[in-house]
């Protein structure tokens, strides 16, 4: 038999996860479905916004999610796996600081908004300024199923079913199982990103439109505790060129030992490159990945974060 191909536009869409929503499209395992994506703002920033024209943050429309998309079969239990096929960024993206969110909001308390114009097919850097090139890496931020407990639910914490993960290896060529937790599924997908370290550490990364194509399978009876991801391609190769500067935090509390790790990143970038702080945040939450590099010499651990020194040379 064979399978359909469907098309969802950006229009077709929902802020927050509840599954109660209507279904956008009924699929069946083996489909092809192709997402417009809008970006993190919901289109409130375009490529001429500066900072003096950026609106006020709605949060009725922040992370807006392309779906939900019913997966015939799927149920409760039941694993979706998501086979991640092609992903079409469109060349724009923004960068932002606030003192809503990121690991130094206190630190960094005013809005600072970057402009990307990068490469369509992301396969060259994006310039920030004239000193630094980050390399691209598209995936997708937000990808979940809705949860079983009724009403409306915040997009922006990552949940058991998936969600604003955030996790940067979800690219062309993964395979992500999550679990079902109710029947159909009913599949989301937003928050598309053309780089972004582990951690996104200011709040965001490279925010970008884009279209991300996936094929959807049912693995049942499957009892997955949470998201799982099979990787069938290297995962820092764009990255590991010239090698990495780190500094670290070490402590008894994680949170601060990450904030630690970056405050050091930061001053080291701007003694080393003489930039802003600012821009030294910004491009760690773009292109730094912090790591959990000790947890078990109690009582004090280690976390290290990794800026790759190509953004540089």
């Amino acid at each position: 038999m064979l399978n359909n191909r469907y098309t969802l536009h950006a229009q077709q869409s929902h802020c927050g996860w509840d599954n109660s929503l209507t279904p956008a499209l009924r699929a069946k395992p083996g489909d092809v479905v192709t997402f417009e994506v809008s970006d993190s703002s919901g289109g409130r920033i375009k490529p001429d916004t500066t900072p003096d024209t950026l609106e006020p943050p709605d949060l009725s429309r922040i992370n807006p999610t392309t779906g939900p998309v019913w997966i015939d079969g799927a149920q409760p239990g039941d694993a979706l796996k998501v086979t991640l096929l092609q992903i079409a960024a469109s060349g724009f993206g923004w960068t932002m600081t606030s003192p809503r969110i990121g690991l130094l909001a206190d630190q960094f308390n005013e809005r600072k908004l970057h402009i990307w114009s990068y490469d369509q097919t992301a396969t060259q850097p994006a310039a920030f300024g004239d000193f630094a090139r980050v390399p691209l890496k598209p995936f997708a931020g937000t990808i979940g199923l809705a949860p079983s407990a009724p009403g409306l639910h915040s997009v922006l914490p990552p949940r058991r079913v998936g969600g604003n993960m955030d996790l940067r290896d979800i690219g062309v060529g993964a395979e992500l199982y999550l679990p079902v937790e109710v029947e159909g599924a009913l599949f989301s997908i937003g928050d598309t990103h053309a780089a972004q370290g582990d951690g996104e550490v200011c709040g965001t990364a490279i925010e970008s439109p884009m279209h991300v194509t996936l094929r959807f399978d049912i693995i049942k009876n499957a009892k997955l505790a949470f998201p799982r991801l099979t990787l069938l391609t290297p995962t820092c190769r764009h990255l590991d060129g010239k090698g990495y500067e780190v500094t670290t935090g070490i402590g008894p509390d994680l949170m601060q030992c990450a904030r630690d790790a970056v405050s050091g990143m930061i001053d080291l970038l701007t003694a080393q490159q003489g930039i802003k702080p600012v821009e030294a945040y910004m491009l760690c939450s773009v292109c730094a990945d912090l790591r959990i590099s000790e947890i078990v010499d109690r009582p004090n651990w280690v976390v290290s974060l990794y800026m790759p020194r190509i953004v540089f040379e």
